[in-house]
């Protein structure tokens, strides 16, 4: 039997593709993180874990007769979920009637997923040990100024850009902000006839994104580059059969799925 448990399922292949449809379809729209970082995978069900190394500081040790490898953790991948229910009289209905079967179920446990997905990008877990874009220790941080106000989130973005250069972080640069922060940004630039969004974005080649993940005041830049940080995905966004239960059919959308920093300095943090 599969890990999804669909083939024991009472559920046909062409309502498994539909669901299938929606899941892929509603995630898409919802996920932030997946714009801008590298993917490494789907490595499958079966990787439980992975290494995380040190950027610069991996290396093998010899003591006692013991070679071991400085600078390198190895980290559990951890599985997102969400769970919804079909009711089997409306499966049922639609099916005689002829009707397409409403999925909305469906897309709001894919949604549900990608928002998960994102806080664990952003934020990490700090219960189970992971690390997030925002809370991982030695990120650089500078302290925000009102971006409200004149030409500041531009000057402030332009001093993460310096930060970058100083320590030699040279890629692909991404700028994420709270959906608050996004709104300051829709406004035009005195002198320039520009609006400030479209400044920074010029600056970063596009990559701006917003996210309601991140709640308000928040903003964190990024150079992206896979050396620097990357997305690792074990089994890939999908919908498992749970279970009938009173005569209702429960599915769970999951994935296994972890971001990895490996140079701290390739974040910037705006407080």
């Amino acid at each position: 039997m599969s890990y999804l448990s669909r083939e024991n399922s009472p559920i046909s292949q062409g309502l498994w593709d539909k669901i299938d449809s929606e899941v892929i379809s509603a995630a898409r729209g919802a996920l932030t993180g997946r714009k801008f970082l590298h993917i490494y995978g789907p490595l499958g069900i079966g990787a439980e874990s992975i290494r995380i190394d040190e950027s610069n500081s991996v290396d093998e040790a010899a003591a006692d007769g013991l070679i071991t490898t400085k600078g390198r953790k190895y980290v559990e991948i951890p599985t997102v979920y969400d769970d919804f229910t079909l009711l089997a009289k409306d499966l049922e209905s639609d099916s005689k009637s002829g009707y397409p079967a409403d999925l909305s179920n469906a897309a709001y446990s894919a949604e549900a997923c990608a928002r998960k997905e994102d806080h664990l990008i952003f934020f990490g877990n700090e219960a189970n040990g992971y690390d997030g874009l925002l809370t991982a220790s030695g990120i650089h941080r500078i302290k925000k100024t009102d971006w409200s106000a004149d030409e500041n989130a531009f000057s402030d973005i332009v001093a993460g850009l310096e930060w970058f250069t100083i320590n030699g972080i040279y890629g692909t640069y991404a700028l994420t902000v709270s959906p608050d922060l996004y709104m300051k940004l829709q406004r035009i630039q005195p002198g320039t006839g520009l609006l400030e969004i479209e400044r920074i974005s010029k600056l970063l080649k596009g990559n701006v994104f917003s996210t309601p993940v991140l709640g308000t005041e928040k903003a964190v830049l990024v150079c992206s580059e896979p050396r620097y940080m990357d997305l690792v995905i074990g089994q890939d966004l999908a919908a498992a059969y749970l279970e009938q239960k009173d005569l209702n059919h429960r599915f769970r959308v999951l994935e296994t799925v972890l971001p990895r920093i490996k140079q701290r300095k390739a974040v910037v943090a705006f407080e």
